[in-house]
């Protein structure tokens, strides 16, 4: 019964032949909305509309814009594909044997609920605060610029006073 005589045969080629461009104005026709507001819709013009409604309408052999909606309407219910994703079933879980005398491990160590760090930085405290914030003040920019000046220069003394010493030590 899958001959080329068949009318699903035909539905079937009418509905590989039409393009994304063309369902989606006849999405829109289905809606009842104008050549015009269609073309607004999609952000084309309306001489775009009606050569794509035209060319839909020779695919699915309708007389009209009416009857190539409701050919669409028709189509559309049987070869539209499933837009959202299929549920995820779990699969069963299974039980594995324990290679442990009763079952337990005596030697490892559990992580209980409470194991965890409760000082120190965490992910809801940066470890510098709001140091890297882009919105700082400008007297809070100008001071952290006056002490990164300070630290560069503590770090230049410092490297001068060690390449110094170790002159004076090299040279004896």
């Amino acid at each position: 019964m899958n001959d080329s005589r068949s009318p699903h045969f035909g539905d079937a080629e009418r509905w590989a032949r039409l393009t994304e461009k063309q369902r989606a104005c006849l999405d829109l026709l289905l809606e009842r909305k104008s050549s015009k507001q269609i073309a607004r819709i999609l952000g084309i013009a309306k001489p775009t509309v009606d050569q794509r409604i035209a060319t839909a309408r020779a695919v699915l052999g309708a007389a009209d814009r009416d009857e190539a909606a409701l050919r669409y309407a028709r189509l559309k219910t049987v070869y539209d594909p499933v837009i959202h994703d299929p549920a995820r079933i779990p699969l069963p879980t299974r039980l594995v044997p324990s290679h442990f005398p009763n079952g337990d491990p005596a030697e490892t160590i559990a992580l209980k609920d409470g194991a965890f760090i409760t000082e120190g930085p965490s992910a809801s405290q940066p470890p510098f605060g709001d140091l890297w914030r882009p919105d700082h003040s400008l007297s809070k920019r100008v001071m952290m610029m006056a002490a990164m000046l300070v630290m560069a220069v503590i770090l230049i003394l410092a490297g001068l006073a060690i390449g110094r010493e170790l002159t004076r030590l090299i040279s004896g």
